[in-house]
């Protein structure tokens, strides 16, 4: 009898993903727009705020560790939970903590421990998003995987509400601390997926030794001591898939790259100024919440889809380009709302159409990176991209606060958005050459 579409969603790994989606995305908030929101509430100036956004960089650069993850033992906790689980418990333990430890942490009289907390959270974090990844492609089978994507995805912008307009509503009403020690309380959904999950079997996980890398740095070093297993595990590991990735794409990996890194800096580096900028015209945490937080969730949830829709209808590349001058138009539409008095129509509109342009470009994106992917090393090269999509934007979002300290909002959001023109015209140019370089296509 053959099961119908919609009964993938009834295999209990396909829920469990739900709660390990809302553990992932829970602390993203917590150590970015929502941390600047309470710096500004307690008159932390702009300029350290701006600086603050340097704790996201961690995201970005979460693929250094990320071999260690997929095959260093923890003592106990892999032997009770195994490699998966327990990395996901450590990882869930440690952000429980730093919740708690800027729940009582005063911003005003220790920006700087406050920062540390912020830095050891999104390190944990990120650390937790590597595990989950390697979890939900380890747990089924492939005609599965697009429904665990999908509850997994519905999960994480559910925590995105609870970290954010959640938490921006408890702290209107009863403060900051409270908000922030609900939020650590929360880390308990994660922790309630670990114990109910199964943890998955490694046999169909590539083996270091079968690489052809690998193989050829066996037959230069022979023998078995310490040294040379150091250096198999090092080459199979880290190095064959960069090396695979430039043999594959050549020369073309260099625009190919530049537009990895580039494309969403236009979006990254003005999100740090967002909520000074909602705050210093006027609005209420609740209203910022309700609209910035539900309905912008919302909206950004429609524009994936829209995205997808999209990329069906007129393919890849335009969706793309499309993309990349969507996001840096609507930054614009920031510079517009700082001219204007405290107007939440004005409002509704700009965060519409940036959430809306968000999530289309982030699904389109997202479906090109997929491309450029090879399916040997899926973990590792995928890593590597989505950490380099994001550098660039972190690092240019650190003075963002400096800019407006300096400036004014307009003029820092009329930058911003000429920080897209780069990702424009590095999609125009992949656009102009042959369809088998455009979507890494190479990559199968």
């Amino acid at each position: 009898m053959r099961t119908t579409a919609w009964a993938v969603y009834a295999r209990p790994m396909v829920w469990r993903m739900l709660l390990l989606g809302f553990s992932a995305g829970l602390p993203f908030m917590l150590v970015f727009s929502t941390l600047t929101a309470w710096l500004r509430t307690e008159e932390v100036s702009r300029t350290a705020i701006g600086f603050f956004a340097w704790v996201g960089v961690t995201y970005s650069i979460k693929v250094l560790w990320a071999p260690v993850v997929d095959r260093v033992r923890l003592p106990g906790l892999t032997r009770w939970l195994g490699q998966r689980r327990g990395w996901m418990v450590l990882a869930q333990l440690t952000i429980m903590t730093g919740l708690l430890g800027m729940a009582l942490t005063d911003p005003i009289n220790d920006l700087g421990r406050l920062a540390a907390l912020a830095v050891m959270v999104a390190f944990a974090s990120a650390t937790q998003d590597i595990t989950i990844d390697a979890f939900r492609i380890e747990s089924d089978q492939v005609q599965y995987q697009a429904a665990m994507a999908g509850t997994y995805v519905l999960g994480y912008r559910l925590a995105l509400l609870a970290s954010g307009a959640g938490a921006l509503f408890v702290a209107d009403g009863a403060g900051w601390p409270l908000a922030y020690a609900l939020m650590a309380g929360l880390v308990s959904v994660g922790l309630i997926a670990v114990a109910i999950s199964k943890e998955p079997t490694h046999a169909n996980r590539l083996d270091i030794e079968t690489d052809p890398l690998v193989m050829a740095y066996r037959a230069r070093v022979p023998g078995r001591g310490v040294g040379a297993n150091i250096g198999a595990w090092i080459t199979g590991a880290v190095i064959a898939p960069f090396v695979d990735f430039w043999r594959r794409l050549g020369w073309m990996a260099v625009p190919v790259i530049a537009l990895v890194g580039l494309y969403k800096v236009s979006d990254i580096s003005m999100a740090a100024m967002a909520n000074p900028l909602y705050i210093d015209l006027g609005f209420t945490l609740s209203q910022i919440g309700a609209i910035s937080g539900v309905f912008g969730v919302a909206m950004t949830i429609t524009g994936g889809l829209l995205g997808g829709v999209m990329v069906t209808r007129f393919g890849l590349m335009p969706m793309l380009l499309a993309g990349a001058i969507g996001v840096a138009v609507t930054n614009l539409m920031f510079a517009w709302l700082a001219t204007q008095p405290p107007q939440l129509w004005a409002l509704m509109i700009t965060i519409t159409a940036d959430n809306l342009l968000v999530g289309l470009s982030a699904t389109v994106f997202i479906a090109w990176l997929s491309g450029l992917v090879s399916q040997r090393y899926t973990a590792t090269q995928y890593a590597l991209l989505s950490s380099l999509m994001t550098l660039p934007g972190k690092l240019m979002g650190g003075p963002s606060g400096w800019i407006v300290d300096q400036t004014n909002y307009v003029v820092f959001f009329v930058y911003a958005s000429a920080l897209g023109i780069p990702a424009i015209a590095l999609a125009l140019y992949l656009m102009s050459q042959p369809d088998h370089l455009k979507a890494g296509a190479p990559a199968r």
